[in-house]
């Protein structure tokens, strides 16, 4: 790979440090009651809120309905993931030292699988928190379930829930993006430079 290749593939690695900056995902709810609305953000490493008190009110109303109380300690995909980031980050600087664009469609396709799977985990998350409810919460509906939208918006009660991607995400989509155009600027230096050398045999 040339020079200005390795360059943007260190970027491509290094730009999934957004997810340490950014949460990679947002819920909000809003309601009468709460007209301001709510904000989880949710980081690679951690659950918060727009303010201090956004888990504590997320909980609260979590116990009205019946859905356990969200900690970020009951998620052992928040100890993990920082890692996998890590991971990526490192052989992604790696990769770009050695300079095998093989290897740059290896780690874009692993990086993008990452992605997937974390995806997966986060609907499972949703599912799990949504229908396992405590049968003696203070409020019961028959068949009702409150699952929040993966992505998008979805009315529960009297909430309207919002799902979208945090900025952290961003870097995620960063990453493949660059390393998708390494690998294309790559291989098309790599095939004029096949073409060159069979002009000069003939």
């Amino acid at each position: 790979m040339k020079t200005y290749n390795k360059v943007l593939m260190i970027i491509a690695a290094l730009s999934l440090g957004l997810l340490f900056l950014f949460p990679m995902w947002k819920i909000y709810l809003t309601a009468p009651q709460y007209p301001e609305g709510l904000e989880l953000h949710i980081w690679v490493n951690k659950l918060a809120g727009s303010s201090e008190s956004v888990l504590q009110n997320f909980n609260i109303l979590n116990h009205y309905i019946g859905m356990e109380p969200i900690h970020a300690e009951s998620f052992k995909e928040l100890r993990i993931m920082p890692y996998v980031v890590y991971f990526f980050m490192a052989t992604g600087v790696i990769i770009a030292l050695i300079g095998k664009r093989r290897l740059v469609l290896y780690w874009a396709s692993l990086l993008m699988l990452a992605g997937a799977v974390g995806i997966f985990d986060f609907y499972m998350w949703l599912h799990k928190f949504g229908t396992n409810l405590n049968p003696e919460a203070p409020i019961k509906v028959p068949g009702m379930t409150y699952i929040p939208p993966l992505l998008g918006s979805k009315q529960l009660l009297n909430f309207e829930a919002l799902s979208l991607p945090g900025w952290g995400s961003l870097g995620i989509f960063l990453a493949v993006l660059l390393a998708g155009l390494v690998y294309f600027l790559s291989r098309r230096t790599a095939k004029s430079a096949t073409v060159r050398h069979n002009n000069v045999l003939v």
